[in-house]
């Protein structure tokens, strides 16, 4: 059961309100946490910027969500990990490497290296090490790719936290 309510453009107030307009002029309808977000201007602003910014991360698409799985398992956001294992399928990614994620690992060394470091991220930045840096470089990863995970993770920790605050769970994404 939801904690907080949804807003929609009638009901949300200031900037949120010029947001969820915005947001429904363009897709015809937004989902629960959005809506929801809605409440926080500031919340639900920082939260589109950082969606938009990291739809133009160099990070893999494919490896960006396995990194949602992980961090999802251990987050505990059903509705964030749904939302990653399909999209994960979607763009072909096998149910084993999925699985895989869920254990925060893969079969491709690269990729398990570049997973292990968002959980790391997640739980225990400061544990962060050179040479894992210089071990993802070497897997082929720049700077660049190395930095984007932060993002991901973040974006992860956003999405889920707030989903598990508002007591959004799968199903009960309505639309607006």
């Amino acid at each position: 059961m939801p904690r907080l309510t949804r807003l929609t453009p009638d009901t949300a107030i200031g900037s949120s309100r010029d947001l969820l307009a915005d947001l429904v002029s363009r897709h015809g309808r937004i989902g629960d946490m959005v809506s929801t977000m809605a409440h926080s201007p500031a919340v639900l602003g920082g939260y589109l910027q950082l969606s938009r910014a990291m739809g133009r991360a160099k990070l893999d698409r494919r490896t960006s969500e396995r990194i949602s799985i992980a961090v999802q398992t251990v987050q505990g956001c059903r509705l964030c990990l749904d939302a990653h294992v399909s999209a994960a399928r979607a763009m072909g990614v096998d149910e084993e490497e999925i699985e895989r994620a869920h254990a925060g690992t893969s079969a491709d060394p690269a990729i398990a290296a570049i997973i292990a470091l968002a959980l790391q991220i997640y739980r225990e930045p400061v544990s962060i090490t050179d040479e894992q840096i210089t071990a993802l470089r070497a897997h082929g990863y720049s700077d660049r790719a190395i930095a984007d995970v932060v993002g991901v993770v973040a974006l992860n920790i956003l999405t889920g936290a707030f989903n598990l605050l508002a007591g959004l769970t799968p199903g009960s994404d309505t639309g607006a």
